[in-house]
């Protein structure tokens, strides 16, 4: 999950899709509202399983952000799967959306 703030800090749309997993990547990523954002930290919330025995994994977050001169959070529940020993980000939710489908 850090690693892909960081690349939303960075605007490496490579790194994301590349670790974004292929039966929810989209074609590409639109960034153009994202040049105008100063992001300003990523708060781990929880996380479930994703350990290394796992093949899947949940983390829930806060992201922080300015836009315009106002502060914002993006609250996310992101799922994520392992194949052939590496994470991919599958898909995520706010949290009052429910629980996550495993």
């Amino acid at each position: 999950m850090r690693s892909r703030y960081s690349a939303y800090v960075l605007l490496r749309e490579d790194y994301l899709l590349r670790t974004w997993h292929e039966s929810t990547r989209p074609q590409s990523l639109d960034f153009s509202a994202a040049e105008t954002m100063t992001w300003l930290g990523l708060k781990i919330v929880r996380s479930e399983a994703g350990g290394p025995n796992d093949q899947q994994g949940v983390v829930e977050f806060v992201a922080r952000y300015k836009m315009g001169g106002k502060a914002h959070r993006m609250v996310e529940i992101s799922r994520f799967v392992r194949e052939n020993g590496c994470w991919f980000y599958l898909d995520g939710a706010p949290p009052t959306a429910g629980p996550v489908r495993r």
